[in-house]
């Protein structure tokens, strides 16, 4: 099993969750942060640090973020690892809980 990264975070990215993470699994994007599933060990840490809530086990996935999985898998390819925290965003409270935040996402 492995945790994913899901729409609240895109243009929250808080990176609390990547702080915490024994095994550097986290990797960046301008916008958005993914888990490597390849790396992930299922530590449970991550997922209580993040203030958007938008990460979740594989078997805890809402029926309606399904898709992230695949994307989190195919963009921590891409993506260059995260270690340490960063700041927000400035406008990341304005972003945490709207809806549709998909098509924001910057690759």
């Amino acid at each position: 099993m492995t945790f994913v990264v899901t729409e609240n975070c895109i243009k929250c990215k808080y990176t609390d969750c990547v702080e915490v993470c024994p095994v550097d699994c986290f990797h960046e994007g301008p916008n958005f942060l993914v888990i490597d599933p390849d790396e992930c060990i299922d530590c449970t840490l991550c997922e209580p640090e993040c203030p958007a809530e938008a990460i979740f086990s594989e078997e805890e996935l809402p029926e309606d973020q399904q898709h992230f999985k695949p994307l989190n898998a195919e963009l921590a390819k891409a993506w260059p690892v995260i270690t340490e925290k960063k700041p927000m965003p400035p406008d990341a409270k304005e972003w945490d809980g709207k809806p549709d935040k998909l098509k924001l996402l910057e690759r």
